[in-house]
């Protein structure tokens, strides 16, 4: 067998766009599973927004969560290794955001937190409940609102990350520019409209790396799946880097294979054609 781990981004790819997973790919990873390969989810989400698919999985690795901030071991619900944003670059971080009048959400310690005057946000968050709300209360996702992100980073434990929002495209990439260059962070777009800022060098490949090496296997045993800007650390150093139909362009010029869409059970041929 060529292929010892199953590296699964979420969003645009396990995933519907009715965040469901098809039958089709829980039965492919159950047999992969079954035969002795490891499937890890590696994801820009929070922990607490991702019990569903964990459990569905039946799961028993660590989850990548945050583009690589940091890994966490369901079991035992512990961070066994992280590298997260530090109070000082929030404070900063957050300066620049009101600034340039960008809003979005700060992913700390078990839930992730946005301004209560922000309406934008509020919205984002409403329509995702509204998903959640079918999930038993202990999977739901953990989203609070506070009076003041300043303040709340520096109550937090850990920073994992920011989840910024804009329909304006341009205006977040030139935002990028300038968080990365002025505070020496990483910005990722994970969404069309949505850019994550980690600590530098924090990234799904580095962190999918570090596990990969742990467990006596190197990155030319991964398959990885991935459908957007974030994913492109592990699907450039993975051993069959697979993009979704549904990636853009650029993404899929930079895989090294390319199958149907999200809504197709792609993910599942492909896995029976190439590892089972």
């Amino acid at each position: 067998m060529r292929y010892h781990v199953i590296a699964l981004d979420l969003d645009g790819t396990l995933l519907t766009s009715q965040k469901t997973i098809l039958p089709e790919s829980l039965k492919a990873l159950s047999d992969a599973r079954a035969a002795g390969v490891k499937v890890l989810i590696v994801t820009g989400r929070h922990h607490v927004a991702i019990h569903p698919f964990y459990q569905a999985l039946q799961l028993d690795t660590p989850a990548i969560c945050c583009n690589g901030t940091y890994l966490y071991d369901y079991q035992n619900q512990q961070v066994l290794a992280s590298d997260p944003v530090r109070p000082q670059q929030a404070d900063q971080l957050i300066s620049l955001l009101e600034t340039h009048q960008i809003e979005g959400l700060m992913y700390v310690d078990n839930a992730m937190l946005y301004p209560e005057d922000s309406k934008k946000i509020q919205a984002h968050v409403a329509r995702t409940n509204t998903w959640a709300q079918l999930l038993p209360e202990a999977q739901r996702p953990v989203f609070k609102s506070v009076p003041s992100l300043r303040q709340s980073a520096t109550e937090a434990a850990a920073i994992w990350k920011f989840a910024l929002i804009d329909s304006d495209v341009p205006k977040l990439r030139q935002f990028t520019e300038t968080v990365e260059s002025t505070l020496g962070l990483t910005c990722e777009f994970s969404w069309h409209d949505q850019v994550d800022v980690t600590q530098r060098g924090n990234s799904k490949g580095a962190r999918l790396a570090q596990w990969v090496a742990q467990q006596g296997l190197t990155m030319d045993q991964v398959i990885a799946f991935g459908d957007n800007d974030n994913d492109l650390s592990m699907l450039e150093t993975a051993g069959l880097g697979v993009a979704m139909g549904n990636a853009a362009d650029a993404i899929k010029a930079r895989a090294k294979l390319t199958i149907g869409s999200n809504e197709q059970p792609s993910i599942a041929e492909t896995l029976y054609r190439y590892v089972l």
